[in-house]
């Protein structure tokens, strides 16, 4: 991809005076919020899927529309401090080399489980874009034979996630849990999400689906291997994790990873991949999550999450907040209106990402707002886009004003150079 602007991160109101003032804090103070609050986060996250295990396992033990249903919404829960964590992208290496393990998209599902059959089978791109492994005990992978007799986490981290090197064979982490719960939306830009049955799980002559057994066992080993991934991640951001030991080596490089994180997301990732390009393409299949219809969830606390960075400040799924000194401290002491600006476009954003929410969750979902023609799913949209662009302006001139040098974010063609998305 292309890059593009640059980043910024952090305040609380206390801290904000104190800068006012001229106390301004120290880099490795603001340093230490930034860690605290990813080591919140990610413990959050963490906690949210601990309880969708929980819901899970209650789901197989025994399935019925009320498991079904809990376990869903255990995972919509979980998705609201897991997004929350996608700032610390991008600018912490450690993050963006795990990330893809818990939350790659888009998948080809049919690499999981029973696609309907307008789906289409296997393609030049992908030949395992149908594998259906709950249906395959073995398979071919590279020219070996894959025992697959068993689902278990190991199978699926180590041997069928971006199996043959395809990114869009995604085996593991949230998406894939989801497609489990949900199954396919076969509504296109109609109403309505994903519409599994809970018999899906069910044992014996009740089966839907085929293999419930090993359905189970994948949905199972999925959760499992989600909750193991988000707690090794929990550790690196605690004293002595390695993420917050690389974050604090360098000062310097350790406010710019912050910038980094907060350009890349808000332009790049969430501005372009995430919702100009489905909007450019008209199609419900690029929205984030597209098996729930919980897109508008994302996409909104992807953006509250770079707003508490900058504001350095965090209120934990508890309702413990987690605050400090913060990058909005040491803009306020070199350039105050410069903060206000920040703040101000902000909070802008995420009265745009709040509208996306607040009218999908009235009825209009994100997939029909996606529909060629749709006037006000269009506007909708497209008020987030251009929060996010807006906001990452005044992040690069945060990074011009910290003098910080060699900043750079995440672009994309959808914004950088449309004509490429259609070619």
């Amino acid at each position: 991809m292309t890059k593009l602007f640059t980043t910024a991160s952090a305040l609380t109101f206390c801290m904000a005076t104190a800068a006012i003032s001229g106390d301004a804090p120290t880099k490795a103070d603001v340093l230490n919020t930034y860690a605290n609050i990813a080591e919140a986060k990610f413990e959050d996250s963490l906690i949210s899927a601990r309880k969708l295990q929980d819901a899970v396992n209650a789901l197989i033990a025994d399935p019925s529309d009320a498991t079904l249903n809990a376990a869903r919404a255990a995972w919509v829960a979980a998705r609201v401090p897991y997004q929350q964590t996608e700032v610390y992208r991008f600018g912490n290496a450690i993050v963006d080399d795990w990330e893809g393990k818990v939350n790659a998209w888009p998948l080809d599902e049919g690499l999981i489980d029973y696609v309907d059959a307008a789906y289409g089978g296997a393609t030049d791109e992908n030949e395992f874009a149908v594998l259906n492994v709950i249906a395959n005990p073995s398979f071919q992978l590279s020219g070996e034979t894959i025992d697959a007799s068993e689902i278990t986490p190991e199978l699926l981290s180590d041997t069928l996630h971006e199996a043959d090197g395809i990114e869009a064979n995604v085996a593991t982490g949230y998406h894939a849990i989801e497609f489990l719960l949900w199954g396919q939306d076969m509504n296109g830009h109609g109403a309505g999400a994903g519409n599994r049955p809970a018999t899906d799980y069910a044992q014996g002559e009740n089966c839907t689906g085929g293999h419930c057994d090993r359905r189970a066992q994948y949905l199972s080993a999925a959760t499992e291997l989600l909750v193991s991934d988000l707690a090794w991640m929990a550790d690196q951001w605690k004293d002595g994790g390695a993420a917050r030991a690389a974050l604090m080596e360098n000062e310097a490089a350790g406010i710019s990873a912050i910038l980094t994180g907060m350009g890349s997301l808000s332009y790049g990732e969430q501005a372009g991949e995430r919702m100009r390009l489905g909007l450019m393409l008209n199609d419900p299949e690029e929205e984030h999550d597209c098996f729930s219809d919980n897109t508008h969830n994302s996409h909104y606390y992807d953006g509250l999450g770079i707003q508490n960075v900058y504001l350095g400040s965090y209120t934990r799924i508890d309702g413990t907040p987690v605050s400090g000194a913060s990058l909005a401290d040491l803009v306020i002491a070199t350039d105050p209106a410069l903060d206000t600006e920040m703040k101000a476009k902000l909070a802008a954003t995420m009265q745009a990402l709040g509208k996306i929410k607040t009218t999908a969750e009235a009825g209009f979902a994100y997939d029909q707002m996606l529909e060629r023609g749709n006037e006000g799913g269009e506007a909708l949209i497209m008020g987030g886009v251009n929060g996010l662009i807006d906001q990452t302006k005044t992040i690069e001139r945060i990074v011009t004003a910290l003098e910080l040098d060699g900043v750079a974010f995440e672009g994309s063609d959808s914004l950088d150079n449309p004509d490429a998305v259609f070619h």
